[in-house]
């Protein structure tokens, strides 16, 4: 009987740690469920990107640089000019989506980070909501600020060379700044008059369960091999692609010049070549790295997923196998065409479906929460 009574207060005990870590309206729980629902939407924008528009704006932008040429030829100068204004718009609103679908996932590994500080940060808990409210809204507002500057342009702009997009998108930048300074200095104050608190005293630092070591050890792995990739690339094709960037672009205007359209539409095929070399290598570099990161962040949070083990153990196996197989197969691209790239898709297609799994397992969690502290 005692024995059963010891066991009971110990499970009332942990049920109360947790609920105090992850309580209603907490700004780690804001924290938490934002970050993922930021990495979420940014993975899936990333995935409709790469299916639908990114490989059709690549064929714009070669067949711009086409036209280029030929204006080149005829010394037509007024098409040649059109022809680049309309690259640079290919390449704006390949640029900002690009960077929309960038900005929103890494806002989402912060706010997971900051999730894991809020223990750390030396202020009342209601600064700490105030300040998990600002930086989701601003995370929130400057991709979306960034994704409309190419539609929104300088129109009703009060400005000659800002756009009210971009207004917006670095008003959303701001407020992720003030956010973040405010956090570093909850943890200054922190570290400055209580060094010595023990951190294993966080139910998220003391978990060892199977699915979060091997998040924890896949992530390591996963990050290893890309910093391993880059460095290979680095030593390997970047000085040699620059090179022969600067070479293609000398040989189709000399060519186009001289009137020899044949050589200057080869030196334009190379070119489009040479730059999906180096797209591929920086996207699986980038990739591979990013999912190792989100994989580590995760392990972490494996004890607020209300799942049955066996089930994240699978959520976190499919998850380490898409993150593994979309950078190799976005390199494989070069060799395999589509089919590595549908593959590739696929491949992010399963980290988005462990992460929604996961989240689904935290709003679980939470709701087991609530619905604990309404009984009692």
């Amino acid at each position: 009987m005692n024995a059963s009574r010891q066991t009971s207060d110990r499970i009332f005990l942990a049920e109360n740690i947790a609920s105090a870590e992850l309580a209603p309206m907490s700004a780690r729980r804001m924290l938490v469920i934002g970050g993922l629902a930021l990495i979420l939407v940014g993975m899936i924008w990333g995935d409709i990107f790469a299916a639908f528009i990114l490989h059709p704006n690549a064929d714009r932008i070669g067949a711009a640089l086409l036209d280029a040429t030929k204006a080149v030829a005829t010394q037509n100068a007024q098409q040649v000019g059109d022809a680049f204004a309309k690259i640079g718009g290919f390449l704006e609103n390949r640029g900002t989506k690009v960077d929309a679908h960038a900005h929103m996932i890494s806002f989402g590994y912060i706010a997971l980070l900051l999730a894991l500080l809020q223990p750390f940060v030396a202020m009342p808990e209601s600064r700490k909501k105030f300040f998990a409210t600002l930086f989701l809204f601003g995370a929130t507002l400057l991709p979306i600020g960034v994704f409309l500057i190419h539609y929104v342009g300088l129109a009703w702009s009060p400005l000659s060379a800002i756009g009210w997009a971009s207004i917006f998108a670095d008003l959303g930048g701001l407020f992720v700044f003030l956010a973040l300074a405010a956090e570093l200095l909850g943890l200054w104050r922190h570290f400055r008059h209580d060094p010595a608190r023990d951190s294993s005293a966080d139910e998220l630092l003391r978990d060892c369960s199977w699915a979060a070591r091997a998040l924890l050890s896949g992530g390591t792995l996963l990050v290893l091999l890309g910093f391993l990739h880059g460095a290979w690339y680095a030593g390997a094709d970047l000085y040699r692609y620059e090179a022969r960037d600067c070479e293609l672009l000398s040989v189709m205007t000399t060519k186009a010049a001289a009137g020899d359209l044949l050589a200057a539409n080869q030196a334009v095929m190379e070119y489009g070549r040479l730059q999906g070399a180096r797209a591929v290598n920086i996207a699986a570099h980038s990739h591979v790295i990013e999912f190792g990161i989100l994989a580590i962040l995760l392990a972490f949070f494996q004890p607020y997923v209300f799942l049955a083990e066996r089930w994240r153990r699978i959520w976190a196996v499919t998850l380490l196998a898409g993150s593994l197989a979309l950078p190799v197969f976005v390199l494989a691209e070069l060799n395999w065409g589509l089919v590595a790239g549908g593959i590739a898709d696929v491949g992010g297609l399963l980290v988005i479906v462990a992460l929604l799994a996961m989240q689904i397992g935290i709003w679980r969690y939470t709701g087991r929460l609530d619905a604990a502290g309404a009984a009692r």
